[in-house]
């Protein structure tokens, strides 16, 4: 009687056996084909990793600046303080839609339609100098283009040039609440730059204001001047040793810019994406494992096979 063919399973579960006991090497071999191509397939996706980390420690260290504008129809008033020395302020007005009227006897007092208060206090950084200071109340309306007009006069000078230092703050109506005006006055200049405008000149300064947010929740305050100077024809008859200043203030435009440091790295984000990369890491590692051990099989096969052959022919 014939003897059953032994099914399929069976055979190839013989021939694997016996190829593994007729030839460990090969085994050997198989298994380190198998770690090295595992490695290669691991190795992109640890890069990958190493790059996400440090993209968001390299955000972290580098925010973005983020820049936006608030459109307003009024400006709460600034201080503008005024360092005069030896210089008189002759007159003071708000004007509307940059109409300025003609000068009546320059040189001369005139009305002074300002809000204006006077402080003494020590200088900041000696503590040891007085200073005096005319602070004026600026303009508020933007939507009328007001603008704060003075003139100051100098009765002589023995300086080859003539000059009027001020600053400006953001709230003339801090300055008048504060219970300590000269330490507001010490705290002003320490924080923000003084600026000059020049005798026999009509300077006009042109403001916009700069809010910055800093890391802490505090809130910078910064102003920023466009300024143009036209000279100043004196038709006074007799020959004078005095000067006359002019100067105008006006804010530029209704935008208050607002600056802030935008950290863009986002950790859930990059956990995330992490989690993401170890998955597919796995899911690479295990697809590599089993396409290599299918290439051992069938390269098992192929060596049993040819044994076989080579063994017939012998």
């Amino acid at each position: 009687m014939l003897r059953p063919e032994p099914s399929a399973s069976y055979k190839e579960l013989s021939e694997d056996v016996e190829q593994v006991s007729e030839n460990p090497t090969d085994e050997r071999e198989g298994e380190m084909e198998v770690d090295e191509d595992t490695s290669s397939a691991i190795l992109p996706a640890v890069f990958l990793v190493y790059q996400t980390i440090s993209d968001f420690r390299e955000k972290l260290k580098h925010p973005v600046m983020s820049v936006s504008y608030k459109e307003v129809s009024l400006y709460d008033a600034p201080g503008i303080a005024f360092y005069p020395g030896k210089a008189r302020l002759l007159s003071c007005k708000h004007h509307y839609y940059d109409h300025i009227l003609p000068l009546i006897n320059p040189g001369q007092p005139g009305d002074i339609e300002c809000t204006t208060q006077s402080i003494n206090y020590t200088d900041p950084f000696t503590n040891q100098t007085m200073k005096y200071a005319l602070v004026v109340q600026g303009p508020r309306d933007v939507k009328k283009k007001e603008l704060v007009f003075l003139q100051f006069h100098l009765n002589g000078t023995d300086q080859d040039f003539s000059a009027i230092d001020y600053l400006l703050f953001s709230s003339f109506q801090e300055f008048v609440n504060s219970p300590e005006k000269a330490e507001f006055m010490k705290d002003c200049e320490s924080s923000y730059s003084s600026w000059k405008f020049s005798g026999g000149f009509r300077t006009w300064v042109k403001m916009s204001l700069v809010k910055t947010k800093e890391e802490d929740g505090r809130e910078t305050v910064e102003f920023k001047q466009e300024t143009s100077v036209v000279n100043y024809i004196d038709r006074r008859t007799k020959l004078r040793s005095d000067q006359l200043f002019f100067v105008v203030f006006e804010w530029k435009d209704p935008f208050i810019q607002t600056v802030q440091d935008i950290i863009t790295a986002n950790p859930w984000n990059t956990i995330a994406l992490l989690c993401g990369i170890f998955l597919a890491l796995f899911k690479a590692a295990d697809f590599a494992k089993l396409s290599v051990k299918w290439m051992i099989k069938i390269r098992k096969r192929h060596l049993k096979r040819r044994s076989q052959v080579m063994n017939h022919i012998s």
